[in-house]
């Protein structure tokens, strides 16, 4: 087994108790608040589409919160590094759909079957040897061009709803600007409270709607058929390792982390394996939150970001004990205000992932990249983001052969420098 070692969890579990700052928290929060409030709606939906039950849906948001908090906690703490696991989005969906002519058990059975195969992937180590192969701009490539929708819709937010969005954005900047203030009160913790303000104020909240209770997980008995494993078994994998998981690494080689790769493929494999028993789908790798709290905004020492993923993973666990919730929570404010946060949040990283991507090198490949991800097409079911990276390999091997020679001559260099220290 090639799983990478960690750093000492018991210092890490201390200093993480030491370095609760504004930056920290603020960032962690946003960072779930954005991961969970709309992404709820989406499995929400997608459990409606499949006739389930309010009891299947609640069980099902409980464990993909539940279980994707513990293993943002397991991660963060063991590496030192900032990662969020999260659930697929497009697995929902795909899930959804095939619900309509697909029994709940037998998907549940295809979506096990998705997760072995990822566990043992990830614990062969064969993972990380095909990503080492794309060259990192073509990697980042296909990273600019996930997150610019991300600040696209913080954009249309602000003409969608100057008052609460707009203050919102103002007053990020604002704050960046400030920067000796802004070292100790991170802009996205204002941003997030004058938003929330503006939103009281004139009026768009929705605090009534909100009703506790605790979610009642339900155990699924899975059930293993032809046509289930082969409508939804590749597809799946195909999402897990080549689409969102992808994108987390190249956010963390974006932010200058040293990922480790293969627990990041053997965890989501466990992860879906247990959410499928109590009704979920799929686990990943957050790309967009991962990204949120690997940036500035997380903090000056990336060494001490890892204290907002691990702070944002204990809301996950928050929200999936009370899953009946999360619908009500999501409509307290307005989505535009969620919209320009998750932007603002990544506004760093924006920055980082655009100069690794286009800096000279396997320009290309990255730009095809680049161009891939932006337009978001779906092929044989299949997102954007892993043709952006099948193509942009593709085209770096035919056009960037110069940046390869150069690359390989200047490992060779490093190798011998290495065997003679």
């Amino acid at each position: 087994m090639s799983i990478e070692r960690g750093t000492d969890v018991r210092k890490n579990i201390k200093d993480f108790f030491g370095n609760l700052t504004p930056s920290a928290l603020g960032t962690g929060l946003v960072a779930a608040l954005f991961s969970i409030m709309g992404p709820g709606l989406i499995v929400m939906n997608a459990a409606k589409e499949g006739n389930l039950s309010v009891e299947q849906a609640v069980s099902w948001l409980f464990i993909i919160y539940t279980a994707g908090g513990i293993f943002t906690i397991i991660l963060s703490l063991r590496y030192r590094i900032p990662i969020v696991v999260a659930y697929s989005i497009p697995g929902a969906i795909l899930i959804g759909n095939a619900l309509k002519h697909i029994p709940f058990n037998e998907a549940i059975g295809a979506s096990i079957v998705a997760g072995i195969v990822v566990t043992i992937l990830g614990m062969s180590g064969l993972i990380k040897k095909v990503i080492e192969l794309i060259p990192l701009p073509v990697m980042l490539g296909m990273i600019a061009g996930v997150l610019l929708s991300f600040g696209i819709k913080a954009i249309q937010a602000v003409v969608e709803a100057p008052a609460v969005a707009g203050s919102s954005f103002a007053a990020f900047f604002l704050l960046l600007a400030m920067k000796k203030f802004s070292k100790k009160f991170p802009p996205i913790l204002g941003a997030m409270i004058i938003g929330g303000v503006v939103a009281a104020v004139i009026g768009q909240t929705n605090f009534s709607s909100i009703q506790p209770a605790l979610a009642q997980p339900i155990f699924v008995m899975p059930q293993f058929s032809i046509q289930a494993t082969l409508e939804l078994t590749l597809p799946l994998i195909i999402l897990i390792i080549g689409v969102q998981n992808m994108q987390a690494v190249g956010v963390l080689y974006a932010t200058g982390y040293k990922p480790p790769i293969n627990a990041m493929f053997t965890l989501p494999g466990i992860g879906t394996i247990v959410n499928s028993l109590f009704g979920g789908h799929p686990t990943v790798i957050a790309g967009p939150s991962t990204a949120m709290v690997s940036s500035d905004a997380a903090g000056e020492d990336k060494n001490l970001r890892y204290v907002a993923a691990t702070f944002d993973g204990f809301l996950w666990i928050c929200f999936g004990l009370v899953a009946g919730m999360v619908i009500a929570v999501s409509t307290v404010v307005p989505n535009q205000l969620l919209s320009v946060l998750g932007g603002l949040a990544i506004f760093g990283v924006f920055i980082s992932t655009f100069a690794g991507a286009f800096n000279g090198k396997f320009k290309n490949g990255a730009m095809v990249a680049f161009l891939i991800a932006i337009s978001n097409v779906t092929v044989f079911s299949v997102g954007a983001a892993f043709w952006a990276l099948l193509v942009g390999f593709v085209v770096s091997l035919l056009l960037d052969q110069e940046d390869y020679r150069k690359a390989k001559s200047k490992m060779q260099t490093e190798n011998k420098k290495a065997k003679s220290a």
